[in-house]
């Protein structure tokens, strides 16, 4: 990793150093620091990431997984090379990008999941069935949710695939920031995150 840009081994890399396209949602850093410590990596975990947008999902673990593998699927063509862009910004080589849809993409992935992280992503059921048929016993999965539907639909989906240890965290965040003459606490967006185990 470019020690210019990040010369720390924690995580939580400030939003700005990342490359960033217009309309491309990016994962903030406080809500990313509670996405990775639901994860509960190791250092050779194999993640897979879906929806994985601007990137810094994978280069943040890509960066604490040093004998891992992680994956990063997404649908776009431009924000997959976007993803590629940003791992190579920071010198993550342990991060494959896969361009595609999921859930009909990921039986190319040639490893099974430590991990699962499922950053939004349309049809949130056929996408939590299908990892969870590859997803290794004793593994775990997290998924985001920004609507009150799709936190219903992983919800409703977690009971019917058996998830155990199931946590939900709803992120409530405010960061100082300077508007004009003035200082106020502006609210990053709420993310509701749910995390849950494969006993079996």
């Amino acid at each position: 990793m470019s020690s210019e840009l990040w010369p720390y081994i924690t995580p939580g890399i400030p939003d700005q150093l990342f490359e960033r396209l217009p309309g491309i949602p990016m994962t903030k850093r406080e809500t990313r620091l509670l996405l990775i410590s639901h994860l509960r990596l190791q250092a050779d975990t194999v993640l897979w990431d879906i929806g994985a947008g601007t990137g810094t999902i994978p280069v943040e673990t890509g960066l604490l997984c040093p004998q891992g593998k992680i994956y990063a699927v997404e649908r776009d063509e431009e924000v997959a090379s976007l993803i590629q862009r940003n791992c190579d910004r920071f010198a993550v080589a342990n991060v494959e990008v896969i361009q595609g849809s999921a859930p009909e993409c990921l039986a190319a992935l040639s490893q099974a999941p430590d991990r699962v992280c499922i950053e939004g992503g349309r049809p949130i059921r056929a996408i939590l069935q299908a990892v969870w048929q590859k997803l290794r016993p004793q593994g775990r999965l997290v998924a985001t949710a920004v609507s009150l539907e799709n936190l219903y639909a992983i919800s409703e989906t977690f009971a019917e695939l058996q998830v155990r240890n199931v946590e939900v965290v709803q992120s409530v965040i405010n960061r100082l920031e300077t508007r004009g003459r003035h200082q106020i606490f502006a609210a990053v967006d709420p993310i509701f995150i749910l995390s849950g185990e494969k006993v079996a």
